[in-house]
């Protein structure tokens, strides 16, 4: 490990981030609070653009490889992006994220698998990238969650060999960057659709190259935390008729922000010693019996349901307010 060129590049980052802050500002490409919103200022939005920026500009520093990740990624970097300036239709949307998902599982040769395989696949990833962008809604919660799963992702790699550990480093390094400007009481800026997507589609490269080299889908637990809210939160919603793809902030993250009035920073903090705590579990005590993390994520599944029947209640979790 070269230490000067990865100063040199974490000096590159931070650069390549104040230009885009002061572009943004010029541009007014901003966050503008809503009724959905769990902020009140306006914001500069897209901040997250430095994580497909540093997988690009690592090549140079490290060597060229995974191009069709790397098509991937600028694929769908570039739509978010578009969508942070603009809005982009769904169906637009979508279809570049199913072609850089196609690119994605070309790079991990998962076409080569059986159909049913290719299919699960598709659904996990589209599921995992929205999920990262439904939880990104509060100060700190997208760059301390991304931080520990890299960083457990690195200590895992030292042993299974999975990929690269400079790529891995390089985007710990954006994660760290982009920290600086997001994780404090009164952000600089926000991840936007660009970083949340892009940190994602990296996350899940690295998680599928995981489970393929260990042949072990408990894996998938390095997410386990996120997966909690967002399929609670989607149960619930199914449950009081609401339309699921419509904005809201119903996840249990925005009740302990919007109605619990904890800071943001406590929130992204909790979560991430959370998911820490899975992690160390995780690696401490591995397993691989599909039998075994069916069970763990059920009784997790019930765990977060009683939790949050105790915390937000029956009417609130069950009851469409436009209803009554």
């Amino acid at each position: 490990m070269n230490y000067t060129i990865f100063l040199i590049f974490l000096a590159v980052l931070f650069l390549l981030m104040l230009v885009y802050i002061k572009t943004a500002e010029k541009f007014k490409i901003i966050d503008k609070p809503n009724k959905r919103s769990s902020h009140a200022d306006h914001i500069i939005r897209g901040g997250g653009i430095i994580f497909p920026i540093a997988i690009l500009i690592q090549f140079p520093f490290f060597g060229f490889q995974n191009f069709w990740f790397l098509a991937g990624l600028i694929l769908i970097s570039l739509i978010s992006f578009i969508d942070d300036v603009k809005p982009v239709a769904n169906r637009t949307r979508l279809l570049f994220h199913l072609v850089a998902v196609a690119l994605l599982f070309y790079q991990l040769q998962v076409f080569e698998l059986q159909w049913y395989f290719i299919s699960m696949a598709f659904f996990f990833v589209i599921g995992t990238i929205n999920a990262v962008n439904f939880m990104d809604g509060i100060n700190g919660i997208t760059g301390g969650y991304g931080l520990i799963t890299l960083v457990s992702l690195l200590y895992i790699n030292q042993t299974a060999k999975f990929t690269d550990s400079n790529l891995i480093l390089c985007a710990i390094m954006a994660v760290l960057v982009f920290n600086f400007f997001n994780f404090r009481k009164k952000a600089k800026c926000f991840a936007g659709d660009v970083g949340s997507v892009s940190l994602a589609f990296i996350l899940v490269f690295f998680l599928l190259q995981l489970i393929i080299r260990t042949q072990n889908i408990a894996y998938i637990m390095l997410l386990l935390v996120y997966g909690l809210d967002v399929v609670s939160t989607i149960m619930f919603r199914l449950i009081r008729k609401e339309n699921i793809f419509e904005a809201h902030r119903t996840h249990f993250y925005q009740f302990l922000v919007n109605e619990k009035k904890m800071p943001h920073l406590a929130v992204a903090i909790l979560y991430s010693l959370l998911q820490s705590g899975v992690n160390f579990s995780l690696i401490r005590f591995p397993f691989s019996s599909l039998t075994y993390l069916v069970v763990t994520l059920l009784i997790l599944g019930m765990f977060i349901v009683i939790l949050r029947f105790v915390f937000e209640g029956y009417r609130r979790l069950t009851k469409n307010a436009d209803i009554d």
